[in-house]
């Protein structure tokens, strides 16, 4: 092993992102965590503003259905719910992963985009059932 100028040990160097070729795995890991700090940021602040509407009355529970309906409301919404069943489905595809299934590299970027396809899906459905009835 090489010595750095203070005359210790250097220690070996970890992979560069570079060096890594980027593919749907390695995407579908990056939403997941993404997915779980919307969730967990975003998700929360609506969460918690709503039970504070609530608790406040009528009138302010009454701003916050409207700014609900707002493009920006309906945007906000639109994506807490891609950012469950994205978080969802990736957990699913983690499970699996953890009993051991699915480690081969085509199975595996399979899935990674299956994961995607099916929370749009899941989140194209909810909102059409919420919209529709």
């Amino acid at each position: 092993m090489a010595q750095t100028a203070t005359g210790k040990k250097a220690r070996p160097l970890s992979p560069h992102l570079s060096i890594w070729r980027w593919g749907p795995a390695m995407f579908t890991s990056i939403m997941h965590r993404v997915s779980g700090n919307g969730l967990a940021v975003v998700g929360l602040g609506a969460l918690l503003c709503w039970l504070g509407t609530l608790a406040a009355g009528p009138e302010a529970y009454a701003k916050y259905a409207a700014f609900a309906v707002t493009p920006v409301g309906r945007i906000l919404f639109v994506g807490i719910s891609w950012a469950y069943f994205n978080h969802l489905c990736s957990g699913l595809r983690h499970l699996l992963l953890d009993i051991g299934g699915g480690f081969e590299v085509k199975t595996n970027n399979t899935w990674s985009i299956i994961t995607h396809v099916i929370a749009i899906l899941l989140t194209v459905a909810f909102w059409a059932v919420l919209l529709l009835r």
